[in-house]
């Protein structure tokens, strides 16, 4: 008989401890549940609208010189007094050069990270197009064209970005003008 009682509370320990364990496990997914359902979603059409902006008023904060110089030159009915001057050209190179470095520094916000390689090609291109402008404001006879097709390619880059989002890709040439 006591072989019979030590056996029947062996065997229910066993089920007690076996029990203990799976309610342990149910609580421990039950925290992992909480922990994700407690992490904040991510609106990325909200973040890549921020960024957008970001991005243009990087630009706008540099780029005076730059559009003013090329408001100057495009007028076709200038007189030579009209035209812009040596100085206000080599500002607007620096200018140019200056919102180059400025997109050059700029980084993609941790929460679009799955758009990260996109937005950082799209950023490249746009850099690269201002530098193409700076490089050609120092020539003696600039065009005023310069690093448009780079930066069509940057619009139409971060345009797909937009698009994957379900959002109208953007025209960042019209904000920055």
């Amino acid at each position: 008989m006591k072989k019979f009682l030590l056996s029947l509370s062996a065997l229910t320990m066993a089920i007690g401890l076996a029990a203990c364990s799976s309610n342990n496990e149910s609580k421990t997914e039950k925290k992992e549940a909480t922990k994700e359902a407690a992490a904040p979603k991510v609106d990325v059409k909200k973040e890549l609208v921020k960024f957008y902006m970001k991005i243009g008023n990087k630009i706008n904060a540099k780029d005076a010189d730059l559009n003013s110089y090329i408001a100057k030159a495009s007028k076709e009915d200038a007189t030579p007094e009209e035209m812009p001057t040596a100085e206000e050209k080599a500002k607007a190179s620096e200018s140019a050069a200056a919102v180059a470095a400025e997109l050059n520094s700029l980084k993609v916000p941790a929460e679009l990270k799955d758009q990260k390689a996109d937005l950082e090609a799209a950023l490249k291109d746009y850099a690269a197009s201002y530098q193409a402008k700076a490089d050609d404001l120092k020539k003696d006879k600039p065009s005023l064209t310069a690093g448009d097709d780079i930066f069509a390619q940057g619009e139409e880059k971060l345009g797909k970005v937009f698009e994957a989002a379900k959002l109208f890709p953007p025209t960042l040439g019209k904000q920055v003008n």
